[in-house]
């Protein structure tokens, strides 16, 4: 017999103690058992301590049509509005996003006044300058109050603009579009039904995935930096996430007092979601519902990671499936859910009769990805 101390005495008294145990599985029947009440418990704590809202910021006047993040700075954001007394005088608003700083969401750090309305604002990826469009399309220096060029294509507003990070131009009927950091062919497209649609730029005749869940159109979009997910800001009022290859949302966020959502983003860290909507106000939401803020130890972090792989590896049991997927949303947004849902049912069974009472040579079944393309130009 050989007993070495290492195995179960403790370095320092704040070291955990050392427990031996065997691994046998015919020495432990009810594990499966007991592992299955843990993520059931998992998953209701984390819907129990889901709380996503940190902060609104206030300071505009009027609706915010606009937002754009800084590439290297994760403490700014810029925020356009349609405020001013004559209707002329319109606003961008840089606030610094460092919740560490008491106060500091408080005031804006920086006010740029222009004569145009803005529809929307985009970052450049590398260098420190920042588009608008609106009646004109103006590239604006961090530095200085005054746009250092302007465009100008006819006589109509322009309501959508984008730096691209690889510098490829694409024109595509539709509210706005967000290119994926990490697939760089990638980019998801935010239309007027609601739904929003994954596309490879090298292959336009199909989507890779159709986005659903919303109930009214999508006004914005943006990915996250790791570019597995992204947050969509729509007209029924909520804030939707979803992941790439997924089309249901895996989170809807909204307040009582939020109204209609014309732009969001998500921070360079990957842990929060600015949003702007209709009521004036700027809100800081987390991007993990249930994660908490701060620091956390080292058996937070083991706790944490072992409640992950329990709801991984149960999800797709009834009971731990139905408590991870429920969400409450208003009554206004359930009721047009399930009115969207009966039109979508119609129409399939409409589509289905038509393919059983025709011959099989003079229709053909379109995939959904391919229903809503109507062609490509080059």
């Amino acid at each position: 017999l050989s007993r070495n101390p290492a195995d179960y005495l403790r370095q320092t008294r704040n070291d955990i103690y050392k427990q031996p145990r065997n691994n046998d599985p015919s020495l432990h029947p009810f594990q499966v058992a007991r592992e299955y009440t843990r993520a059931l418990n998992a998953a209701k704590l984390e819907r129990l301590f889901a709380k996503p809202f940190i902060h609104s910021l206030d300071g505009h006047a009027d609706s915010i049509c606009s937002l754009a993040k800084h590439p290297s700075s994760l403490s700014c954001v810029a925020s356009g509005c349609c405020d001013g007394e004559a209707g002329d005088d319109k606003s961008i608003k840089i606030w610094p996003l460092d919740v560490t700083i008491k106060n500091s969401l408080d005031e804006p750090e920086k006010t740029i006044l222009s004569k145009n309305i803005f529809n929307a604002i985009d970052h450049s990826w590398k260098d420190d300058i920042f588009a608008t469009c609106g009646q004109e399309v103006e590239i604006w220096d961090g530095e200085k109050t005054e746009p250092i060029r302007s465009f100008t294509w006819g006589v109509e507003s322009h309501i959508g603009i984008r730096f691209n990070p690889i510098e490829v131009i694409l024109d595509m009927k539709t509210n706005t579009i967000a290119w994926n950091p990490i697939e760089a062919y990638h980019f998801t497209a935010a239309n007027e039904d609601g739904n929003l649609y994954t596309f490879d730029m090298r292959r336009l005749d199909s989507a890779l995935c159709v986005h659903v869940d919303h109930v009214s159109a999508v006004l914005d979009v943006d990915y996250s930096p790791t570019g597995q997910e992204f947050v969509s800001g729509s007209f029924d009022k909520t804030v939707r996430i979803f992941s790439v290859n997924k089309g249901r949302s895996r989170e809807v966020y909204h307040t009582r007092r939020m109204q209609r959502v014309f732009c969001v983003k998500w921070s360079m860290d990957n842990n929060y979601i600015v949003s702007g909507s209709d009521e004036t106000n700027l809100r800081l939401w987390k991007a993990d519902a249930s994660a908490k803020l701060g620091a956390l130890s080292a058996r937070q972090k083991a706790t944490n990671n072992y409640n992950k792989k329990l709801k991984k590896r149960f999800e797709n049991h009834p009971q731990v499936k139905r408590i991870l997927r429920h969400r409450h949303v208003p009554k206004a947004i359930h009721r047009a859910a399930i009115e969207k849902r009966t039109m979508l049912d119609s129409e399939k069974r409409k589509e289905e009769n038509r393919l059983r009472y025709t011959k099989p040579d003079k229709i053909k079944r379109v995939p959904e990805r391919k229903k809503h393309i109507v062609g490509e130009e080059s």
